[in-house]
């Protein structure tokens, strides 16, 4: 096994005199599709916001790419290769998908930004090379044919997959995806699977944040389980189907689709 892009140790977070998520720790390899769960309340938003730094961590430490990180800014962990999506759905309404896509470009713009603003021949060969960059990469996700759309007309699956898409802009070496299946039909989650695959094939490393336990087993090598912040269960999606102490966490009902 390669060396962990991504490790969590010992990490807590408290909020006043509740403690969301308590001595967390797992890791992520390059390449690697892992998910995330547990029952509502169980601290995985929580975990994905002190991963990509919206939160502070009370305690622990988390490292990336060999690095400490628990001191940087949400915008300095994009520049170290994070990228993430949302639960909710937040595009410029406005924007064509292309222009959405683009917002996440600037993070690797090449050039001094005067050299474009100016339109000197250097920022004008860049901004041209990240044109064609958000281009691939809405085809790579699936919209090349609503490029041009503004992002108000298109549906709720395309606006999540316009999601992924400006993550992937920023050129991460992980992607955190918050709840990409929500309101998605099950052909929709079938093509999000085959989507999340292609990523994985580039090098990328995923982790999945995600209700619909359908689509976690069909993807993920590995599932990392909490319940009341506390990480119970990680293994295998057939380790985790049959794990006790996963299906007591779920009500006492069966881990499937």
């Amino acid at each position: 096994m390669s060396e962990s892009l991504l490790s969590l140790i010992g990490v807590d977070r408290n909020f006043g005199g509740v403690q969301a998520v308590s001595q967390l720790s797992f890791e992520i390899h390059p390449g690697e599709i892992i998910g995330l769960i547990g029952p509502n309340g169980s601290g995985k938003s929580t975990s994905v916001n002190l991963i990509s730094g919206a939160l502070p961590v009370s305690a622990g430490r988390i490292e990336f790419a060999g690095r400490a990180i628990n001191a940087l800014s949400q915008s300095e962990r994009v520049g170290l290769g994070m990228a993430r999506t949302f639960q909710t759905t937040s595009v410029f309404p406005e924007f064509t998908a292309l222009e959405q896509a683009l917002t996440a470009c600037h993070s690797k713009f090449l050039a001094n930004p005067w050299e474009a603003v100016f339109r000197q021949p250097r920022g004008m060969q860049e901004e041209l090379r990240q044109y064609r960059k958000a281009q691939e990469i809405l085809h790579f996700v699936g919209l090349g044919s609503v490029a041009e759309h503004p992002c108000e007309t298109l549906s709720s699956a395309q606006q999540r997959l316009l999601m992924i898409a400006t993550a992937l802009a920023s050129e991460p070496r992980l992607v955190l995806l918050d709840e990409p299946a929500a309101g998605m039909v099950a052909s929709e989650r079938k093509d999000l699977a085959g989507l999340i695959r292609r990523i994985c094939d580039q090098g990328i490393a995923v982790l999945v944040i995600e209700h619909h336990m359908g689509l976690i087993m069909e993807v993920c090598e590995r599932i990392v389980v909490l319940n009341f912040g506390r990480k119970i269960a990680e293994g295998t999606p057939l380790e985790i189907q049959t794990n006790p102490e996963v299906i007591q966490a779920y009500l006492g009902g069966a881990v499937d689709a």
